[in-house]
């Protein structure tokens, strides 16, 4: 048996917004394999996100500080992820006022794991990673977070990061590396932004340019985006073997937009950093399936699995479609609700959420 690193759930993508008694659930279910991590930081909440600056509404700030007390029951430590949209181009006075009203909220709502977002904005910043690192310990200094850790502008060797945001600077992950406190702990998707593998030689050079390991942000089984939401993720994890536990700080998965069904790739995460290499993906899944689903749902997932994961919403004719509703409408469970509504499109991210969110 392997070691396992610390496990987690970053709750970062674009589209439609979980409910709480879904997380609940999500928490539920996979604090018991090891999940003793979860940030909440879905794209949807704007209040993170483009209008930061202002506070959440009372009952989402309710709502938020209930979760982070359920969190703390089950052992785990809730964490909130912030974009402070485009900061770094201008942290003048008002956008430091903002920010540290914002701590404050985020201390008092229990949150024990911080992060502070940089990914997926504009930068006009020549000196980018100083900048960051700035603001990141003028963070510290205000937050009681236990840990804190950054996402960057550039979190993976991707170049479709340099396409869409601008060409990074040069050294940018050195420089950002060098610049920070050795505490604070650094996000990293790996050689893609949707990483196929991740070996330990890739993640030995990344730890060596960020002098320190970093934390795995795997997007793996996450399905958002206009051509991925038409995909169900469920087949259990390749392409992440055990010995990258030499080589990160921790391994967080940015789940799927059906929570009950996002368990099943994740239970079998753990598995396959508990068996090294004895694990078997297939027979993985199989096992994580039954324990979420039971036995007769999980042989009906596993007959259909090249339809849900393989051939996509758009493959499917409009008479299979029929029959796959008729299917799951005879399963009352939350994990065929999910399916149904996958199968009726309410799940589709457009472009047009990407863009806004």
């Amino acid at each position: 048996m392997s070691e396992q690193p610390p496990l987690g759930i970053i709750e970062g993508f674009y589209g439609p917004l979980w409910s709480w008694q879904e997380r609940r659930q999500v928490v539920t279910a996979l604090a018991p394999h090891g999940y003793r991590n979860y940030w909440y930081a879905p794209k949807a909440d704007a209040f993170l996100r483009r209008r930061w600056s202002e506070p959440h509404p009372d009952p989402v700030a309710s709502e938020l500080a209930d979760f982070a007390g359920f969190c703390r029951v089950q052992n785990v430590r809730f964490g909130v992820g912030l974009s402070p949209f485009e900061v770094f181009n201008n942290f003048d006075q008002p956008a430091k006022t903002a920010l540290a009203n914002k701590l404050a909220v985020f201390d008092q709502l229990g949150v024990t794991n911080l992060a502070i977002l940089f990914d997926d904005m504009q930068s006009d910043t020549p000196d980018l990673a100083a900048r960051q690192a700035d603001i990141i310990h003028w963070v510290a200094e205000r937050s009681g977070a236990e840990q804190l850790t950054v996402c960057p502008s550039y979190y993976s060797d991707d170049p479709v990061l340099d396409r869409v945001f601008g060409q990074r600077p040069e050294h940018y992950l050195e420089h950002l590396g060098r610049a920070l406190d050795p505490s604070v702990q650094v996000f990293w998707t790996g050689e893609e932004v949707c990483s196929r593998e991740i070996s330990p030689g890739h993640l030995q050079r990344v730890s060596e340019a960020l002098g320190r390991k970093p934390v795995l942000w795997d997007n793996y089984p996450v399905n958002d985006g206009d051509r991925m939401s038409r995909h169900l993720h469920l087949r259990g994890f390749t392409g992440r073997p055990a010995a990258n536990r030499a080589y990160i700080a921790g391994h967080a998965i940015n789940p799927a937009l059906q929570p009950t069904l996002t368990t099943i790739p994740a239970i079998t995460l753990a598995r396959s950093y508990r068996q090294g290499p004895g694990y078997q993906y297939g027979q993985a899944f199989q096992r994580a399936a039954e324990e979420v689903l039971g036995k007769d749902l999980a042989q009906q997932v596993s007959a259909d699995l090249l339809i849900l994961q393989d051939a996509g919403l758009e493959r499917i004719s409009s008479e299979r479609r029929r029959a796959l509703t008729e299917c799951y409408r005879r399963f009352d469970h939350p994990a065929a609700a999910e399916i149904l509504k996958w199968l009726a499109g309410d799940y589709q991210v457009t472009d047009e959420m990407v863009q806004t969110q």
